[in-house]
């Protein structure tokens, strides 16, 4: 049998009962169905993009993420001082086992040492839901983003429902309402000056390809020369957000420039490599990015995520259909597209205004 276990939801319960022969187990307290793979695909479709299906629990096969292995040594051997509390040791060895990427467990190392160095006199186990509501108030009271307060409760409820095995003992933790924040883009002809503006061929390589491809900063240093597909015009983006592979465009103009760059700088493994031989840093990629629109003369601020927000608006402008681009983006769903409809000003050109009419 395939059971569902799920906190009490109304939504959730009406499509639980359009499933087929739902029937309720008094001993595990769970609803359940017979376990036929129709019944499987039809639980993902029926809930997709309204519940979050976890089959950790279910499926003996676990996917388990490609990332490279995180060395925690790091934090095991700083320096400790008797008035500053430090994560765990159990927190830092699930983060490894879960093998985490490093810029997660960055973060969720730092969110729980702030959080636990908060009440320095009190055991972490011992700690309740209104010190954590009070921790959280204490966030919000020094202007912290939603940003930054969702990552403290993700590093909290880490400790306690994954660490320690308690799922159900924070899930009533209030998190900040999303903020709609539509995404920054720039025109093609600012992008095309920022392009020129770099310093060298690897540079303008790292700008074109976050451009051309729609890449996420991480995406394009994992890529390796492997992932170059010349033939069929495509890039391969191995685990990427989510753990999903996936294939996006590769432009004429920049597969050109890449056999330049490679013929002069000669990378071993990965695309974009340190001077050691090593895996370029986000760092450096934002730097560059940085230095040609400030060369570029755009005066506001330029990251890596903004050509990428910029690759996905001028496909929609172009007429690309809003699945092509959810695709070439690596989106699990449309409506994390469709942001882009709200951007894409070509489209906005074409409506007449009621007054001009």
């Amino acid at each position: 049998m395939i059971g569902l276990q799920f906190y009490p939801d109304k939504v959730i319960q009406a499509l639980i009962k359009e499933l087929p022969n739902p029937r309720w187990s008094p001993v595990f307290a769970m609803v359940y169905i017979k376990n036929t793979k129709e019944n499987l695909d039809l639980i993902f479709e029926k809930f997709r993009g309204v519940a979050w299906i976890n089959g950790n629990l279910f499926f003996k096969e676990k996917i388990i993420r490609d990332n490279q292995p995180v060395d925690m040594n790091w934090y095991r051997n700083r320096a400790h001082t008797t008035s500053y509390k430090y994560a765990p040791e159990a927190f830092l060895l699930k983060l490894e086992l879960k093998k985490y990427a490093l810029n997660t467990c960055k973060t969720y190392i730092l969110q729980f040492e702030k959080f636990i160095n908060h009440y320095p006199n009190k055991d972490i186990i011992t700690l309740s839901e209104q010190e954590i509501r009070a921790y959280l108030q204490h966030l919000i009271q020094q202007n912290k983003s939603n940003s930054y307060i969702n990552q403290a409760i993700n590093s909290i409820k880490f400790y306690y429902e994954v660490v320690m095995g308690m799922p159900n003992r924070f899930y009533s933790i209030e998190r900040p309402r999303k903020q709609q924040k539509l995404p920054r883009v720039l025109s093609k002809e600012e992008i095309r000056t920022m392009i020129a503006n770099t310093n060298n061929i690897k540079h303008r390589c790292i700008v074109s390809l976050l451009y051309s491809a729609g890449l996420r900063r991480s995406e394009l240093l994992n890529l390796k020369i492997e992932d170059i597909d010349s033939k069929g015009m495509l890039i391969f983006i191995r685990n990427a957000k989510n753990n999903r592979d996936r294939y996006s465009l590769l432009s004429k103009t920049v597969l050109k420039e890449l056999r330049i760059y490679y013929s002069q700088w000669k990378p071993r493994e990965y695309l974009f490599e340190s001077p050691d031989g090593k895996k370029y840093s986000g760092k450096s990629v934002g730097a560059i990015v940085s230095k040609a629109a400030t060369k570029a003369n755009i005066k506001r601020r330029v990251t890596p995520h903004i050509l990428r927000h910029s690759f996905a608006t001028h496909l929609l402008e172009s007429g690309t259909d809003l699945r092509y681009i959810q695709t070439l983006l690596g989106h699990s769903s449309t409506k994390t597209t469709e942001i882009y409809t709200q951007v894409a000003v070509n489209n906005f050109k074409v409506i007449k205004n009621p007054l001009d009419l």
